[in-house]
């Protein structure tokens, strides 16, 4: 009887220690559970850590290359880079557990479809620029070549003026001058001799010229004796900066057809010596001659 008791009790024994150890067992599995959960859950969180880092930093290289191409956009997208920047900052200093993981994935695609949406219009815009470089680039080159063309123009238009204005000018020949001394009766008498010189006597030809402009010609005719005397009225006359001191004047009506002029310069006590007789157009000397009196 006390033998059964005994064997009772070592059962009863038995059953608790087996509870026990089942109860241990179960407990043992489920702590193991839980460390490898939460060890797979801290590997996956530093792995999500690094992936939103890296996606970060291409999303700032992006950036960076954006905004080196210097297009009205830069302030825009530093400012977007910025954020970016920042972003990685407080990642680097955060735990990394799922929570902030979850806010910063968020806020990475907030920032990667912002960064879309400016690169969509940075692309546009340069598109654009690039359009209007290629109209500019066009229009300087045929505003070029009318420039060059207008300079041909402008060239031969100046060539053609130069052309016309020689074409145009008068030509003076065979000027002649000789002393004459006047008799009681007004016959003039041709001589060398100074002492019985009483009126010099210039004479030249105005040649036809069918271009020339028809109309009142005007040349101021300059005799200086041996002596660097302008014989004459002794009139002086300015032609821009230049002036001329010349002995008379002639005024001829030109019709394009040759023309004689002749006149006469009265004088008294005539130099011995060499005489000089020039032919002015207004201040250009046209002509040319010397005589002497003996």
């Amino acid at each position: 009887m006390e033998n059964q008791k005994s064997n009772s009790n070592l059962k009863a024994v038995i059953a608790v220690l087996a509870l026990l150890l089942v109860g241990s067992l179960v407990y043992i599995f489920k702590m193991t559970s839980d460390a490898k959960a939460m060890q797979t859950e801290l590997t996956e969180t530093k792995s999500d850590k690094a992936s939103v880092m890296k996606d970060l930093e291409e999303l700032k290289a992006r950036y960076d290359a954006a905004i080196a191409e210097n297009t009205s956009m830069s302030d825009e997208l530093i400012a977007e880079r910025e954020k970016v920047v920042n972003l990685m900052a407080d990642l680097k200093k955060s735990k990394g557990d799922a929570a902030s993981m979850a806010k910063y994935k968020k806020m990475y695609n907030e920032l990667e479809g912002k960064m879309k949406t400016l690169m969509a219009e940075n692309d546009a815009l340069k598109k654009d620029n690039a359009k209007l470089t290629t109209q500019r680039d066009s229009t300087v080159t045929v505003l070029g070549e009318a420039r060059k063309y207008n300079e041909v123009l402008v060239g031969q238009n100046e060539e053609l003026s130069k052309t016309v204005e020689i074409a145009q000018k008068l030509t003076i020949s065979n000027l002649k001058t000789a002393a004459y001394k006047l008799r009681s009766s007004g016959k003039q008498i041709e001589t060398d001799k100074a002492r019985k010189a009483d009126i010099l006597k210039i004479s030249f030809t105005i040649a036809e010229n069918k271009v020339a402009k028809q109309g009142d010609k005007t040349y101021y005719i300059q005799v200086i004796d041996s002596k660097n005397n302008v014989l004459g009225e002794k009139q002086t006359e300015n032609f821009g900066d230049n002036s001329l001191t010349y002995s008379f004047q002639t005024t001829v009506k030109y019709e394009n057809k040759s023309v004689n002029v002749s006149q006469d310069l009265p004088g008294k006590s005539f130099e011995k010596g060499t005489y000089f007789v020039n032919v002015f157009d207004k201040g250009e000397l046209v002509s040319k001659s010397s005589f002497s009196l003996r």
